[in-house]
């Protein structure tokens, strides 16, 4: 970029990395888009809340809050399994299960989303037995596999906040977290959705996402 069309914004490419949530109300965003500026080290990673029902979101991936045998079961997995149809299943089964912290990729079948990852989120014990780290590494395999296929848009429901156990407010800092550090490095991660089940967990994680 010229320097003449940097004007007062001599060092904007060294403080802002790149693939980091950019905020448009922040002052960088606006006083790049006011200018008409552009630049790899502009692009933004958005993370937004939702409520929404995951099975009809129209992204490159949704992530499955599987089960380590990644044949289906209740919640979020049964809906999944149910919308893709069972195709979806047959595929499962040539995967050979998966292990806690861990993600394993599917089509998407009859869903809008053109793939599933499947990630098995760990049983909340106490919070001194691994859980939190356990809980972060589904987050980065789940990015990581989809970052590996070149997707741009993925969606994530409340991992291990069901029959898991987790504690809402602990899981969606953890998500946040985990997903925050992941789309701080270059990716083609463009937009991150935590699609929410009730109103009460999409205002734990609007909360956590506020400014």
């Amino acid at each position: 970029m010229p320097d003449s069309q940097r004007g007062d914004l001599p060092d904007l490419t060294l403080r802002i990395p790149r693939q980091t949530l950019l905020r448009r109300d922040g002052p960088e965003f606006r006083v790049a888009a006011s200018r008409g500026l552009w630049h790899p080290d502009f692009l933004m990673t958005i993370l937004k809340a939702i409520r929404a029902d995951l099975t009809t979101l129209q992204v490159d991936a949704i992530v499955n809050a599987a089960n380590s045998s990644l044949l289906g079961g209740g919640g979020v997995d049964g809906a999944i399994h149910r919308a893709a149809g069972p195709e979806l299943v047959h595929e499962c089964r040539l995967l050979g299960g998966c292990t806690t912290g861990d993600a394993k990729m599917t089509r998407g079948y009859k869903l809008p989303a053109k793939y599933v990852i499947h990630t098995v989120g760990p049983v909340w014990r106490d919070g001194q037995h691994g859980e939190p780290e356990m809980l972060t590494s589904c987050y980065r395999r789940s990015l990581e596999l989809a970052a590996d296929r070149g997707l741009t848009t993925i969606a994530f429901p409340s991992i291990s906040t069901g029959i898991f156990g987790y504690p809402i407010e602990l899981a969606a800092a953890t998500a946040i977290q985990a997903v925050s550090d992941f789309v701080a490095k270059p990716s083609s991660i463009l937009e991150v959705t935590f699609c929410c089940f009730s109103a009460g967990d999409l205002a734990v994680y609007e909360g956590l996402l506020a400014p």
